[in-house]
């Protein structure tokens, strides 16, 4: 079976996930080991050239963190939507500053997301 990434993005990922902002970690501690709503996720995982913040692999439901550095990265960002849009993946977006004044919006709007696909 052909991999979707290289192993260069596979060491990328690795390194993500040993390294995971303080954001990426509040949604991890809600999503790791089924606990919201017994849905299984993923974290840090390459699709193609681009690393996915988290991902359901059962209804390709990908879910990414915007720091403020997304700003500077509009284009790149859309870019990477349309890919992975592209290949069959539903990208759902949420600002860092929701994940710290809305976290169980968030975790309510997944959990949406994932029931309607």
């Amino acid at each position: 079976m052909k991999r979707l990434y290289s192993s260069t993005s596979l060491e990328n990922a690795k390194n993500l996930r040993s390294n995971q902002t303080d954001c990426e970690n509040i949604i991890w501690q809600n999503l790791r080991a089924k606990r919201l709503n017994n849905i299984k996720f993923r974290r840090q995982v390459p699709i193609g050239k681009y690393i996915v913040d988290f991902i359901n692999l059962d209804k390709k439901l990908v879910i990414e963190l915007d720091g403020s550095q997304h700003l500077d990265a509009i284009q790149y960002d859309n870019n990477r939507t349309e890919y992975l849009t592209n290949s069959g993946y539903k990208v759902v977006r949420f600002n860092n500053n929701d994940i710290i004044n809305n976290l169980e919006s968030v975790l309510n709007k997944i959990v949406e997301e994932y029931n309607k696909l």
